[in-house]
């Protein structure tokens, strides 16, 4: 109880925005960070699209090993990871005592490790992704990739904008809590002072919605007034934009790496499908 306990005071709301500041931009100091952002678009596009249409457990299993080599190289939170985890936990679990209730048994594991497999591969490629590319690489890559100019830039925007609205979630918190009221008694399991606090959490996305609105009001503003709209349209601009992009030996041989351990990877994958019974 005491680990539980120093480990649920290490959670603060300020810690999990600098965890967040930390992942969104300092990538370029990681191995990942350096490549180019088309290359690590495509690359995940990959790892996002092709372990739906796997069932093949050793092929799934050796894209898992790949991505979580490719998720301690891009140095992803700790606090990312151990929501993937508590996600992939929950949701799986939920899922085998649904199947246990309708009369399921211990057959119902393996289709499960295959579900939490394809899961896993799909959300830790996306960690490695996020943590390694920085807002702005992030929007160019995906301008340079020929995604519109306006959802490139919304995603990235959105992205550089989450500690931030985190810190304004953080204060207005403070300040329901500073006026308001805890219960005395936590009462039986602290069912009390959860509600108490659950009860804050919904009453602070009112002003949050409200002060997003605003926020995001005055950003269309000043972009209209320094001209966004031109620049987007503007072959030029854009062309003078994305002119530091450049595919580096580095992303060939990031490439090529990739691409032959797959061919490995599915060689096996062939020769030995069921590897995990």
């Amino acid at each position: 109880m005491e680990a539980v306990k120093r480990a649920l005071d290490k959670i603060s709301v300020e810690r999990i925005k600098l965890e967040l500041l930390g992942n969104a931009y300092n990538s370029s100091s990681t191995v990942l960070g350096r490549l180019d952002p088309r290359t690590l678009l495509i690359w995940y596009l990959f790892f996002a699209i092709v372990p739906w249409f796997m069932h093949n457990r050793t092929i799934l299993l050796g894209m898992f090993i790949l991505m979580a080599v490719c998720t301690v190289l891009a140095r992803a939170s700790t606090f990312i990871i151990f929501i993937l985890c508590l996600g992939l936990i929950t949701q799986v679990g939920w899922m085998f005592l649904l199947s246990l209730f309708f009369g399921g048994g211990g057959e119902s594991v393996l289709p499960m490790l295959t579900l939490t497999l394809k899961l896993s591969v799909i959300s830790l490629a996306s960690i490695t992704v996020f943590s390694s590319l920085d807002p702005e690489r992030l929007s160019d890559g995906l301008s340079a990739l020929g995604v519109p100019d306006a959802f490139a830039f919304s995603l990235s925007y959105g992205y550089r904008i989450l500690p931030t609205l985190l810190e304004e979630f953080h204060q207005i918190l403070l300040s329901f809590r500073l006026r308001g009221l805890r219960p005395q008694k936590n009462g039986m399991l602290y069912w009390r002072t959860a509600a108490y606090y659950l009860r804050i959490i919904v009453l602070v996305f009112y002003p949050l919605m409200l002060n997003t609105a605003k926020r995001s009001r005055t950003t269309v503003e000043a972009l209209e007034t320094r001209g966004y709209n031109y620049a987007v349209n503007n072959p030029q601009v854009k062309k003078l934009k994305l002119s530091y992009l450049s595919l580096k030996p580095r992303d060939w041989m990031f490439a090529g790496v990739t691409a032959l351990y797959l061919i490995a990877l599915f060689t096996l994958g062939t020769a030995f499908p069921e590897l995990i019974y």
